[in-house]
């Protein structure tokens, strides 16, 4: 689904210039005193650092962690979002008969790493008002919808008027099921041939902690100042 006519790329530079492309599509955003963006550390936060500075909107982040499967973290199970929200994908645990214990353990694991992110990006900061406004989520890319699925809830929770994801790139099933939650979804890119997010990016080299707080101390800070490379 797009919010503008806009021809979307075939793939992208990188993360910022990602960014740059999607906030093309949510130009119906710009300027609006009830819009903050969220990105998803930490991949996100690159994507939507450009999509905050094109809308002229409050960036800000909102932790969300994947749940790896034990013995391949990188295939997920699930997540976990703050204010207590977690989101199982059943199918995967029953397939790789994930026992209860295995579950506990990669929780418990996740909120430590949670909890300590929250703390390292935000600096004093408090968390951004959520109730009652519109809430654009970024992420660098969306696979099984997982931490998306997890942060839409979590913001429910906490009484967005409106939940907007926005991504460069998603599955097509992780798509359809993110729609089913969100009030509006955008993406660039669905195809049918997607494997992995870093595919439809030139460089997808890892974005780190120091990344993260750079851009979002310079979504902090005037206009004048100068932006990070």
């Amino acid at each position: 689904m797009f919010a503008s006519d806009r021809d979307p790329p075939t793939r992208f530079r990188n993360r910022r210039e990602a960014g740059r492309e999607l906030a093309g599509h949510l130009t119906k955003y710009a300027h609006r005193c009830d819009v903050v963006v969220l990105g998803l550390p930490r991949g996100g936060v690159p994507v939507a650092y450009e999509v905050a500075r094109a809308l002229r909107a409050p960036l800000d982040v909102f932790v969300v962690r994947k749940l790896g499967v034990p013995g391949n973290r990188e295939l997920a199970m699930g997540a976990i979002a703050r204010g207590g929200v977690r989101e199982l994908n059943q199918g995967v645990i029953d397939r790789l008969a994930v026992s209860a214990a295995e579950l506990a353990a990669v929780t418990a694991s996740e909120q430590r790493e949670l909890e300590r992110r929250e703390h390292l990006y935000r600096e004093g900061q408090a968390p951004p008002a959520i109730a009652g406004r519109t809430v654009i989520v970024v992420d660098d890319g969306i696979a099984t919808g997982s931490t998306v699925r997890a942060a839409t809830k979590a913001l429910r929770h906490l009484r967005a008027d409106r939940i907007v994801v926005a991504t460069p790139t998603a599955a097509p099933e992780a798509a359809a099921s993110i729609r089913l939650l969100a009030d509006e979804f955008v993406a660039l890119l669905t195809s049918a041939d997607f494997f992995a997010v870093g595919q439809w990016y030139d460089d997808f080299a890892q974005t780190t902690d120091d990344d993260v707080r750079t851009l979002l101390a310079a979504a902090r800070s005037p206009p004048a100042r100068a932006e990070p490379a």
